[in-house]
């Protein structure tokens, strides 16, 4: 049995307003991880308070939006218990969603791996977290060191926008 593959979205952004890039990463995320069986999971956002489950987010975040069906497939993936929502990672992720996998043009430390590995792991039966920092910054150093390995999706050390690595990555290692 194929492993689990969880998108993490870590914001970088503001810790403490939610933003319209906020917004528009869950709603473009929600239907890549639906399309693809994965989890999204989120890191930091700053949801408000009254917000307390993530079927609630995903049903605030698609009447903000009409990407997605106009939030249905977050909606869809939420209700099926594949949306999560954590805290800024203090002493690391949360193990159930395996291995974490930076995704950066610049790997460091000899941690790089290749999309083909990627896949090798998660047909294996490993589950992994693709992390993709949010924000102009991307993710900060300590998520590197967190990090077991670190995947550049285009093998060339290029910078990609936040929405078209995720479609890449994603495509890259369970495009059939």
């Amino acid at each position: 049995m194929p492993g689990r593959v969880t998108i993490g979205l870590y914001n970088s952004y503001d810790p403490v307003k939610f933003h319209e890039s906020h917004r528009r990463a869950l709603a473009r995320a929600g239907p890549l991880a639906l399309a693809f069986d994965c989890n999204l999971a989120t890191f930091g956002f700053p949801y408000d308070k009254d917000l307390t489950t993530p079927v609630e987010i995903a049903e605030w975040v698609s009447t903000t939006t009409s990407i997605g069906e106009g939030g249905a497939y977050l909606i869809e993936l939420s209700r099926k218990g594949r949306f999560s929502c954590f805290d800024f990672p203090r002493k690391g992720f949360p193990p159930q969603l395996g291995e974490v996998i930076v995704t950066t043009r610049k790997p460091v430390g000899g941690k790089g791996i290749a999309s083909g590995d990627v896949r090798s792991l998660v047909k294996s039966g490993r589950s992994v977290l693709l992390l993709f920092g949010l924000g102009p910054h991307g993710l900060p150093k300590e998520m590197f060191e967190m990090a077991q390995k670190h995947l550049d999706v285009t093998g060339r050390g290029l910078s990609l926008e936040t929405c078209t690595a995720l479609g890449a990555v994603i495509g890259s290692i369970l495009a059939k």
